[in-house]
């Protein structure tokens, strides 16, 4: 697809509360429900959508969703050009420093709007190979070990293909190794920490290689590559990054260090699609495995995220997980999972759009920008 610009005649800014179907919790904090900042692109011919990642509060990241609406009101929308192409909308927010995942909204609803007026999907245009993509769970830190296996137990059941433990300390070894003993050596299962842990605790980290674990994600401090090689060095388990990867640069310099074997792509962290495709690329042609991320996204983030996924380099399951294992009601067309397996959207653009009547149930305010 070329650049040609299409005229936009306004950007409305959309909050919604969705409140999730358990209390989701890291180590940096604890959700009960997504403060969800939606964007749709209007132009003549075709409406897009883009969904920004920022939680409530500044824990995963700088970035939160009240201050991503304001720079995308004060800043990033009046920077759009007259008749912007998805890729000159990259170049015209480029001298906006940060903010991400607001810039990454914006860029995704362009786009769209952009596919759904050629009529091109999202996956063909980042050059996706596969018809469906396999779903891995992320479960959050519990109460205690039991009810840790119940839930794990749940999502087995409902077919997941891989699990994901929320590690901390004080909650790693004895979760993991029950994990393990209840299910067996062949569970694809792997940890995160979001950055809870310092180099200090490698020798307390070297005790999970006995699980065979498929990675440790983002187990030192964001902005520390030098001491998430050291760890590498230190350990057999392989380390994955997730915070520290905000670029395809940051994703080089990482690989240059030996900071990391796997790289996590959240294309809310990176900028975008467009963004979060040249790491992919990078890392292919590094030999270094990349999967999917997740924000507890509604439908319309997911959709594009499933997209990304069905990349050849996309080979760990993701956290690309059914919309009933966050939502009760998504606001489209829920995703369902079939043979651990997600189905990748097909339609022009995300190859979704949200339902208008959950949609009003959810919105909370909406704010119109002309252009």
């Amino acid at each position: 697809m070329t650049d040609t610009g299409i005229k936009i005649t306004g950007v409305e800014l959309r909050r919604i509360a969705m409140p999730l179907v358990a209390p989701f919790r890291t180590s940096f904090g604890t959700e009960t429900r997504r403060d969800v900042l939606l964007l749709r692109v209007v132009t003549p011919d075709a409406e897009g959508w883009g969904e920004c990642v920022a939680m409530t509060q500044p824990l995963y990241s700088s970035e939160y969703a009240e201050g991503a609406a304001d720079v995308l009101r004060r800043f990033l929308i009046p920077a759009l050009p007259s008749h912007p192409g998805p890729y000159a909308v990259n170049e015209a927010l480029r001298p906006i420093k940060g903010h991400r995942m607001a810039k990454a909204a914006l860029e995704t609803a362009v786009l769209d709007a952009h596919l759904r007026a050629t009529g091109q999907s999202l996956a063909g245009f980042l050059g996706a190979t596969r018809s469906r993509v396999a779903a891995g769970v992320s479960v959050g830190i519990m109460n205690s070990v039991p009810e840790l296996l119940d839930a794990v137990a749940g999502y087995l059941d409902e077919g997941y293909v891989r699990v994901k433990l929320k590690i901390q300390p004080g909650w790693d070894l004895e979760p993991v190794r029950a994990v393990r003993e209840r299910f067996g050596p062949e569970l694809p299962l792997q940890v995160d920490a979001n950055a809870a842990y310092t180099l200090a605790d490698a020798p307390h980290l070297a005790r999970l290689d006995e699980f065979g674990l498929l990675l440790i994600e983002q187990p030192l401090a964001d902005d520390d590559m030098v001491q998430h090689a050291r760890l590498a060095a230190a350990i057999s388990t392989p380390v994955c990054l997730d915070e520290s990867i905000e670029s395809a640069e940051h994703a080089a310099a990482a690989i240059s260090l030996g900071a990391c074997s796997v790289v996590n792509i959240k294309p809310g962290r990176v900028g975008g699609y467009l963004e979060a495709r040249r790491i992919h690329d990078l890392c292919r042609a590094h030999g270094v495995a990349v999967w999917c991320g997740g924000m507890l996204e509604t439908g319309i983030g997911r959709a594009a995220n499933v997209a990304l996924a069905a990349l050849p380099g996309f080979t760990l399951p993701g956290d690309t997980s059914g919309s009933r294992r966050y939502y009760r009601t998504d606001i489209t067309p829920p995703f369902e999972l079939e043979d651990g397996h997600l189905t990748v959207p097909t339609g022009p653009g995300i190859g979704v759009e949200p339902i208008p009547s959950l949609l009003d149930e959810v919105t909370v305010a909406t704010e119109w920008i002309p252009l």
